[in-house]
């Protein structure tokens, strides 16, 4: 699996060139599965959020940028249907679209699901998550995310990178998202972190890390 994890999706030229890529030929050539479920934990989502997101008119470019087809994958469905049809889907797929949300509920979703299980054995998949979904992927989100509360505990995530990602840094309306609170956030976390802003991307393939931005990041911890 290769991973593009963004702080608010495709927003920029150097990140769909980075995405571009990632899959190896054009989107226009590609089938992609949209995964809105991270939408429904977080305290101050509503339901429109996950409906913009699928249609591409939340603002966060991702479902809207020209796939052959777009198809939905709803985790918390995964479980009452035969597991033989979803992992056929996700099998076909050129890419995964992961919504924002809340990080904690989709990388439980993801467990339950049996996803987490199945991405290690699809090494062309490309993953493309934007806050939260890019969240889930790494080890754990810190104090400072925490708002949906897994049935464990804790603030762990999936673990698929060794680092963790602080994201929308200085963005507008998220006045707590700020380099200070960034550098305490990373101070706890103890481990690589990055913070990330709306131009922001990391691409992660064959083991290595590359930094995509048209705008601020900082790395702590290296």
């Amino acid at each position: 699996m290769k991973l593009l994890l963004t702080d608010a999706g495709v927003t920029n030229p150097s990140i769909q060139a980075a995405l571009l890529d990632l899959l190896g030929k054009p989107i226009a050539g590609c089938t992609a599965l949209c995964i809105p479920t991270a939408a429904y934990g977080h305290p101050h989502v509503s339901p429109d959020k996950p409906v913009a997101f699928v249609s591409g008119t939340g603002g966060n470019p991702m479902t809207e940028l020209g796939w052959r087809s777009v198809g939905l994958l709803e985790l918390t469905a995964l479980p009452s249907i035969d597991r033989e049809r979803w992992v056929a889907w996700v099998r076909e797929a050129d890419v995964l679209l992961v919504n924002g949300g809340d990080a904690l509920y989709l990388a439980h979703w993801m467990r339950e699901s049996g996803l987490a299980d199945l991405l290690p054995e699809l090494p062309d998949l490309v993953y493309v998550g934007f806050s939260a979904g890019s969240m889930a992927m790494t080890p754990r989100i810190g104090e400072f995310f925490v708002e949906w509360q897994p049935p464990a505990g804790g603030d762990e995530t999936l673990g698929f990178v060794d680092f963790s990602i602080f994201p929308h840094l200085n963005s507008e309306g998220l006045a707590h998202n700020t380099i200070a609170n960034a550098e305490k956030w990373a101070a706890d976390i103890g481990g690589p972190a990055y913070a990330i802003d709306n131009e922001t991307a990391l691409s992660v393939a064959g083991g290595k890390v590359s930094v995509i931005s048209e705008g601020t990041w900082r790395l702590f911890n290296a």
